[in-house]
């Protein structure tokens, strides 16, 4: 059965200070099957109490997201900060390792630098993926949103040079390209009819092609995704995976709005998944 999870980014973000003690009032409050865990760069220097505090908490948290700016920096192609991106993805799935996570979200490119020294992110894919599978973890690449090509091509390419690779869809991200109706067609059938898919992240986007000024994560059915034919696609294919809410929940003024995430995980279940 295809699990709910909430992403902790979508609680914890830099105007409640990104005070991942949070969760300990937060965690009873939303009713979800568990929790995709965000890793922040401001937390390498306290890694060994948050994973103490998250153990306290007893999350099931069967998904991490790796820090965001791995893959930015490898991308830059600096050699220095690209080694130094290796140690910082081996922190991550350390941790990911202490805390009982199996799945790992990768943003192989990033930043402004993005896609357009695709050559770097290509390269060091074998490494990362090795050192993810030395701590157990499996390795998901997301469809992260470019300045050069587009996120469904970078996908091809890496499928056809890692045949083993995995990959984490994100609704939000290929709607942002107008790719959400290209991944039905035969052509495509590389991402979810053999099985690179492990994972998906349901968000919204409402914006023009490719608007970088509106990069809002916004709740299911609240922007232009057509989730209708995708949850009628993923019962035809038979995806058994399970799904992670971003809709950003909290206001500026750091205040984490519950009632938001409920309603949109009731819209999930009941207009999607129990329809479908």
């Amino acid at each position: 059965m295809n699990r709910i999870l909430c992403s902790t980014g979508a609680l914890i973000g830099r105007p409640n200070g990104r005070n991942y003690k949070l969760l300990s009032e937060l965690k009873n409050k939303i009713k979800v099957d568990g929790f995709e865990f965000m890793m922040y760069d401001s937390w390498y220097g306290e890694k060994d109490e948050l994973i103490s505090f998250l153990k306290t908490l007893d999350l099931n948290i069967p998904v991490m997201h790796f820090e965001k700016s791995i893959g930015e920096i490898i991308s830059k192609g600096d050699k220095t900060e690209t080694e130094k991106a290796f140690l910082n993805f081996e922190i991550n799935a350390s941790m990911a390792q202490s805390l009982g996570i199996k799945k790992a979200v990768l943003h192989l490119w990033g930043g402004i630098a993005s896609d357009r020294n695709f050559e770097n992110n290509i390269k060091a894919y074998p490494k990362l993926n090795k050192i993810a599978g030395n701590y157990g973890i499996t390795l998901l690449i997301e469809n992260v949103i470019c300045n050069n090509l587009d996120p469904l091509t970078r996908l091809k390419e890496l499928s056809s040079i890692y045949p083993d690779i995995k990959f984490v869809f994100d609704t939000k991200m290929a709607q942002f390209h107008r790719q959400m109706p290209l991944i039905y067609k035969e052509e495509n059938n590389f991402l979810f009819k053999e099985n690179r898919v492990g994972h998906i992240h349901l968000n919204d986007y409402r914006g023009e092609y490719m608007d970088f000024t509106n990069l809002k994560v916004l709740p299911v059915g609240e922007g232009d995704v057509d989730f209708k034919s995708f949850f009628e696609y993923l019962k035809k294919i038979d995806y058994s995976g399970d799904f992670t809410m971003e809709s950003t929940a909290f206001n500026k003024e750091g205040i984490v709005d519950t009632n938001m995430l409920n309603e949109e995980i009731s819209l999930i279940k009941k207009k999607y998944l129990l329809e479908n």
